[in-house]
């Protein structure tokens, strides 16, 4: 018997061993793709290398860049923008999403053509989207902005405004966002077994309860998993705000994003855009281990 079991443990390991072999090609393109740029960003932040140099000839500088950072008032106010960016992404997006999809469990018949018009803005490049924002809506002379202008109307554009650019720059980004989130919202919803819903239909629940109690806890996973997402992607946040007001004006729309940028490409200043890069980094990679807990928490197993 041991003899038969040592046998089988031996077939066992030869799939497993070459499973392993295979997967390293695909281990070796991510360390290529993945691994080394971030081993070289680690690296660059602690120099004052300007994107142009030598990288043999780099100038060791310790945390001097992060001080620098940290002490810069376009970087505080980037930070507080993707802050509140990060906190408009996590009520509006999420709760039009989950009302959409709530709405088009009911809809069976034109549920397929509302989730193709819904992914419609999101499946677009966000170049289309912004440039279709811009001279279409907000042109001061052929867009919808410059006929209200004509018709004398006093209105102002809402991306040249301090006040609301942030605003609006969310606005148009959520636009884009919500129909894919009401898409994988309503997958999920889905999922839900039918048992379970008339249930509680049978105990008189009603519609609020029935989502609460019932569709809600069938969904938390992926919820959840949203979530960290949208926290994720909110601090990256970078095309929509570039596109429509590169961080303008007056750095009311400055993302970490556009500001990392701006710092290696205008100012070449690379190694302090690194060090932004690692901050942006660390928020992720926070947002991932804070994903990770909660679900083995959730699923000891």
């Amino acid at each position: 018997m041991p003899k038969q079991k040592q046998k089988t443990t031996t077939q066992l390991r030869g799939p497993k061993r070459s499973v392993g072999y295979l997967v390293l090609p695909a281990l070796g393109l991510s360390a290529l793709a993945v691994f080394l740029p971030m081993l070289l960003t680690i690296i660059v932040s602690f120099t004052d290398w300007n994107g142009v140099a030598n990288l043999k000839e780099l100038n060791f500088i310790g945390l001097r860049n992060f001080t620098e950072i940290f002490a810069d008032e376009v970087f505080i106010k980037a930070f507080v923008n993707n802050v509140l960016w990060t906190t408009i992404y996590l009520s509006i997006p999420v709760c039009i999403a989950l009302f959409a999809a709530v709405l088009l469990l009911g809809r069976k018949n034109a549920r397929i053509a509302y989730q193709i018009l819904f992914l419609i803005p999101y499946v677009l490049a966000p170049a289309i989207n912004a440039m279709v924002w811009l001279y279409i809506i907000f042109n001061p002379v052929s867009g919808v902005w410059g006929f209200l202008k004509k018709l004398g109307m006093n209105v102002i554009n809402p991306l040249s405004n301090q006040s609301i650019a942030l605003y609006t720059v969310a606005g148009i980004d959520i636009w884009h966002y919500w129909g894919y989130l009401t898409v994988v919202y309503l997958a999920a919803l889905r999922q839900t077994p039918q048992d379970q819903i008339e249930a509680a239909q049978v105990m008189g629940c009603n519609a609020l309860q029935i989502f609460w109690y019932v569709y809600f806890p069938n969904i938390k996973a992926t919820f959840r998993l949203m979530l960290i997402m949208i926290m994720i992607t909110s601090f990256k946040s970078f095309d929509y705000v570039w596109l429509l007001t590169q961080g303008g004006p007056a750095h009311a729309t400055e993302m970490l994003g556009t500001y990392a940028y701006k710092l290696s490409y205008s100012m070449f200043q690379t190694g302090k855009a690194s060090a932004v890069s690692l901050v942006m980094g660390a928020f992720g990679l926070a947002m991932s281990s804070l994903y990770t807990a909660l679900s083995r928490k959730e699923d000891p197993s």
